[in-house]
């Protein structure tokens, strides 16, 4: 069952012009086979892909409208306390983050790392600053942020000027998660009196320092190395 393309009556299976208003009727198939030119496109559209400088305006323009907004509901509608600053605290992060990725892709990754640690910094002062307790923040929140802000700066150099492969990767990266827990219990332990000493961390620490032995044992061993990546395909 076929219908006219102009007027939209139905038309006859063998008709060759619509009965109403004689527009010639087409199969776009049988013209597709006798290699005529079709009166469908042929090529599929492509949508011009967005820059950089617009997704990065639109993006600002978000969180600087949801920081704005929340401030003003805190201020005007709800005063009883100062909710908005967790808000736009995660505003603030989500911002520093971005620039990077849409604003600014010519700052260095050092540079950026250093000013996600900041605004994670600032963001949870602002949270002590909320609740009226900033004692947690000096003596643990900021030591942990510095900490994880200096290893994966170590990280970063790691992969980007040192050997780079999938096992020194690996190395890398086990390395620095045996540095994070340890670090992590020794601050926690400090900030709660117990003491300073290892105790879940030194779990995590022998299973790193297993597969670390074992990474830079495949490493110095070329041949054990070579068999090790052609049955994991890397």
């Amino acid at each position: 069952m076929s219908y006219c393309v102009n007027c939209g009556v139905e038309l006859d299976a063998s008709a060759k012009t619509c009965a109403l208003c004689n527009t010639p009727v087409i199969n776009p198939n049988e013209l597709s086979q006798k290699g005529h030119k079709t009166p469908f496109p042929q090529e599929k559209g492509q949508v011009e892909t967005v820059k950089r400088k617009d997704m990065g305006i639109l993006m600002t323009t978000v969180v600087l409208t949801t920081a704005l907004t929340c401030g003003l509901l805190n201020i005007f509608v709800f005063p009883g306390a100062m909710w908005s600053l967790a808000v736009i605290g995660v505003c603030a992060i989500l911002w520093v983050i971005m620039i990077p990725a849409v604003i600014y892709t010519k700052q260095s990754v050092y540079v950026s790392l250093l000013y996600d640690g900041i605004s994670v910094a600032v963001y949870l002062y602002m949270l002590a600053y909320m609740i009226g307790m900033d004692n947690w923040f000096w003596q643990l929140g900021l030591p942990i942020v510095v900490w994880i802000t200096i290893l994966a700066e170590l990280l970063t150099f790691c992969i980007r000027k040192l050997p780079r492969s999938f096992l020194t990767v690996s190395l890398y990266i086990f390395t620095t998660i045996a540095l994070l827990c340890v670090g992590l219990e020794i601050l926690i332990d400090r900030y709660i009196g117990a003491g300073i000493h290892i105790g879940w961390s030194a779990v995590v620490l022998t299973i790193c320092a297993i597969v670390d032995i074992a990474i830079i044992t495949m490493l110095s061993r070329r041949r054990l190395r070579n068999a090790v990546r052609r049955r994991l395909h890397f």
